[in-house]
């Protein structure tokens, strides 16, 4: 026999179970890696026949990943910091030979310059018995523009790349967090005639690389009405910008006394402050009433 409570007791038990699962999903979560504020991340690619532009696979049938060329200036593969914005160089010390035709491809978009972050970082410690943590990665596609000629290339050396986070309770400057998406692409790509961030390339040229980083606390662009508001990861605000809008203010307040007390106020005395002197009131002696207003007879 069903007891008429029975249904109630078991949405009841359903629910405890469901917020029961909840709390276990979300504990796990926190004893997950994540990156500190300036933690180094790395960028792998992927490895390309520079005859095909087809992707390279391992004996297991895997795709092959690569480490981004290294960089003259850190002698390092391009890697960016949690949280750090700014603009990043990258020099590529020469193009060799299969890179240019890589290059061809990637400027053609026959191929596409795919590569990849880890979403966090590797765990220092792991807990014996327990199923140890699999990298997960995000893609981050370098979208390059140029142009091909017979005898050399146009490359747009500058790129603006755009980093997530995934959201939080709490986003501070210096807080710790995960990778949720990222892209990357060419500025001014149809200048390379005139412009300084393009440059012309043949085979053992250097390729200097420069990056704009900005990051952003959670995977949608900040908006406010409508706009967006380039806040990334921790503001724009600056200590300048707070002493310049001060300055600006405290002088525009000068500015607005000076003209008031020095012209303003003294054309209001001049007309009003002798009160009966004027012609239509004599209140020099006490029957003008100060404001120049005509007194009339009452019939």
């Amino acid at each position: 026999m069903l007891l008429p409570w029975a249904p109630v007791a078991l949405l009841l038990a359903t629910g405890a179970l469901e917020v029961a699962a909840t709390t276990t999903e979300l504990a796990h979560e926190n004893t997950l890696p994540s990156y500190h504020y300036g933690a180094p991340i790395r960028v792998e690619c992927m490895n390309r026949s520079s005859e095909t532009g087809e992707h390279i696979e391992d004996a297991a049938h895997q795709i092959q990943w690569i480490p981004f060329p290294v960089c003259n200036e850190t002698s390092q593969p391009l890697e960016f910091h949690y949280g750090i914005e700014g603009e990043q160089n990258c020099t590529i010390p020469m193009v060799s030979d299969p890179f240019f035709h890589l290059l061809e491809f990637y400027i053609h978009s026959d191929a596409p310059l795919s590569c990849r972050l880890p979403s966090r970082p590797p765990p220092h410690v792991t807990t014996v018995g327990e199923k140890p943590h699999e990298t997960e990665y995000i893609p981050l596609v370098f979208a390059l523009a140029g142009t091909l000629q017979l005898s050399h290339m146009h490359i747009s050396t500058h790129m603006n790349v755009l980093l997530h986070s995934t959201p939080k309770h709490h986003i501070h400057v210096h807080d710790s967090g995960v990778l949720d998406s990222a892209t990357a692409y060419s500025t001014s790509p149809l200048t390379h005639m005139e412009g300084s961030a393009t440059r012309r390339l043949v085979i053992g040229d250097p390729l200097p690389l420069s990056f704009s980083v900005r990051w952003f606390p959670t995977p949608a662009l900040p908006k406010i009405e409508g706009k967006v508001e380039w806040a990334g990861m921790g503001g724009h605000i600056y200590a300048s910008t707070v002493f310049y809008s001060l300055v600006s203010f405290i002088a525009g307040v000068l500015v607005a006394a000076v003209y008031f007390f020095g012209s303003v106020l003294p054309r209001r005395l001049r007309g009003r402050g002798l009160g009966g002197a004027t012609p239509l009131a004599y209140g020099l002696n006490g029957v003008g009433n100060g404001w120049g207003y005509q007194k009339r007879a009452i019939d």
